[in-house]
């Protein structure tokens, strides 16, 4: 039985705890929060262990020796302290996307997790739902890559200002890049390898210089890529790759359930690939899977591939200025 703890029980870390529900010999036996009460408030609201425990404090958390791995689902400023924090801890490490806000940020925590032997992974669920297998497969039908386009932009902003969302606080970790473009990201690197050079970016802000519309062209190894992302405007959401025999779409990016493919000398046809559970379900089963094995990174995930999405996305705020 793995038994889990979560850093920042908000909205997400619901789905997580329902998801994990699911998995097997698998349980939910901790929470911390701002304080106590609330992280007794959302223990009352998911599925858990009979006997698990609330935490005012996630440093509390952190040495509860029943616990063996933590979810991390803090604002994105606090991903790297507490990543460290919990690797120190022994704790094995699922911490939401972005994983860091910096390359820099995450070659530490890629090290500290080698050098501590504890597992870290980026939770990047469009990697681990049966529709990420199928893309990958496709893709050596259309040929030799030679673009992608990669767009998730939304119309959230008035609920934002609403809530009082962090991601317009004009903080380190707000912005819409990081929140959706990071999804973005990893599609590009993994469907694109070669060096990161940005040829164009535009930028719009909200009043408290929040991102909140990116768009960005680059070459990747020689390749045309695009990654726009937006808060305050409905676009398709889409995953567009384009080869030399077919092209590749996959509605919804960040988590697809079917993707659309049309090859040179085949007729277009649609591939479905529906959740198992949920869009959580088949990250959290990979890394309890990893936990058992002792691994300290994820094939499928692997410590690389959330450092080079950090690159990616640091090179475009760089030309954003």
């Amino acid at each position: 039985m793995i038994h889990w703890g979560i850093l920042g029980a908000g909205n997400i870390a619901h789905r997580f705890a329902a998801s994990l529900e699911h998995v097997d010999d698998a349980e939910l036996v901790a929470v911390s929060r701002r304080s106590e009460q609330k992280a007794w408030e959302f223990l009352a609201e998911v599925p858990c262990a009979v006997d698990a425990r609330a935490y005012g404090d996630h440093e509390a958390l952190l040495a509860d020796p029943a616990v063996d791995a933590v979810y991390i689902s803090l604002p994105h400023e606090f991903h790297h302290a507490w990543s460290l924090a919990a690797i120190a801890a022994g704790k094995a490490v699922l911490c939401e996307k972005p994983a860091m806000l910096t390359a820099d940020e995450m070659r530490e925590v890629a090290s500290a997790s080698r050098s501590a032997g504890v597992l870290f992974m980026e939770a990047m669920k469009a990697r681990f739902v049966p529709a990420h297998e199928e893309v990958l497969s496709a893709v050596e039908h259309i040929g030799p890559v030679e673009s992608v386009v990669a767009t998730m932009c939304g119309n959230s902003l008035a609920k934002y200002i609403e809530n009082g969302c962090y991601l317009l606080g004009g903080g380190p970790g707000s912005g819409v890049l990081l929140d959706c473009g990071i999804y973005c990201a990893s599609w590009i690197d993994e469907l694109l390898p070669g060096d990161i050079e940005v040829t164009g970016a535009t930028c719009e802000r909200y009043r408290d210089g929040s991102d909140v519309y990116c768009d960005a062209e680059l070459l990747i190894g020689g390749v045309r890529a695009e990654l726009e992302c937006a808060c305050d405007r409905a676009k398709p959401r889409v995953l567009r790759i384009e080869g030399a025999r077919g092209t590749l779409v996959a509605p919804s990016p960040h988590r697809p359930e079917r993707i659309e493919l049309e090859l040179s000398d085949e007729e277009a046809r649609v591939i479905e690939a529906p959740y198992v559970v949920d869009d959580f379900y088949g990250q959290i089963t990979h890394f309890c899977e990893l936990l058992r094995r002792g691994a300290v990174e994820s094939p499928v995930m692997p410590h690389a591939a959330s450092i080079r999405c950090a690159e990616i996305l640091d090179a475009i705020r760089i030309a954003m200025g």
